[in-house]
């Protein structure tokens, strides 16, 4: 078991989960705590890195594209302090970080788990019922009905049109978008029927964003609903759009393939030759041609090689 427990939180493998349980201290962000703890399978891990900095350092967990429901809906916009997949570590506290990482990138390895995108979701979303109040409306999503209601800032001719209520069922994508600078986000429900291309202020299926501190939590409910909807890369999502949301204007756009550490991927044949002799070692091994001592030296010097 690698553990490191900290203010901001607490995160726990045991060689086939990682367990993120957010810290209860009053500078955690609101969106952790809603969101409240994870258990990450090991297959939906695309990657760990530890950032040391000046005062310690920040832990990062990648989870696999299309593994994580949420990931899916934020597309990496959540500020640092709101996003689940990351940990500040204190001064101190490195070390224990490090061996984390290690212990997670040495299960990768030997359970050879692909970095590439999932074609199901292997997390399962945040918890309902939810409701969230922010902008012009409040949104309620019980497992099977979305609502809108409407406050005393919602445009008046969207306010006529009354409560919106609409089962998953007809919902053909979520799109969720945080405010940045100048620009109002939202939270939108394209549907199959009745879509229109109405912006945020004006759409009777959309919330509007100015900005205000619960605003993430609008995040949850879209990952909530697209947990519920086809995976956009499964045989389910035939005929429904990928379910991807505009950057916000400014926003770095991010390109290549980092590895595990951030710098650029190994040459595929040297990974397959040393999981060949991975698997080689074990063999041997369970054989009784290797010693246990003789295994384990063995198969850290070939891990020192990725």
């Amino acid at each position: 078991m690698a553990e490191i427990l900290q203010k901001d939180g607490t995160w726990a493998f045991d060689g086939d989960t990682i367990r993120i349980v957010p810290g209860r201290e009053r500078g955690v962000h609101l969106l952790r705590q809603t969101l409240g703890e994870l258990a990450v399978p090991l297959t939906a891990v695309a990657g760990i890195a530890f950032e040391p900095g000046r005062k310690g350092g920040r832990l990062r967990l990648r989870p696999r594209d299309g593994a994580d429901p949420l990931a899916q809906a934020v597309r990496g916009r959540l500020p640092d302090g709101a996003d689940p997949y990351q940990l500040a570590v204190e001064p101190g506290r490195t070390g224990v970080a490090e061996y984390l990482v290690d212990e997670v990138r040495n299960a990768l390895l030997l359970e050879q788990v692909s970095e590439g995108p999932t074609d199901r979701y292997l997390l399962p979303g945040p918890a309902v019922p939810l409701s969230v109040g922010a902008g012009d409306g409040t949104v309620s999503f019980d497992g099977e009905w979305v609502r809108l209601e409407w406050n005393w800032m919602t445009e008046e001719g969207k306010k006529s049109a009354g409560t919106r209520t609409f089962p998953v069922a007809d919902i053909q994508a979520v799109e969720w978008l945080p405010s940045h600078g100048l620009e109002n986000g939202y939270l939108r429900f394209v549907l199959v029927k009745g879509a229109t291309k109405a912006p945020p202020k004006h759409d009777p299926h959309a919330i509007e964003l100015y900005g205000f501190k619960k605003d993430p939590l609008m995040a949850l409910v879209a990952a909530a609903v697209l947990a519920r909807l086809p995976h956009p890369s499964g045989a389910g999502a035939a005929g429904r759009p990928a379910l991807a949301t505009p950057l916000p204007p400014g926003a770095p756009v991010m390109s290549g393939a980092p590895d595990r550490d951030g710098a650029p991927a190994a040459p595929a044949s040297d990974h397959d030759a040393l999981l060949r002799r991975l698997r080689e070692l074990g063999e041997l091994h369970q054989s009784g041609i290797l010693t246990a001592e003789e295994f384990a030296a063995a198969k850290q010097a070939v891990l020192k090689r990725f």
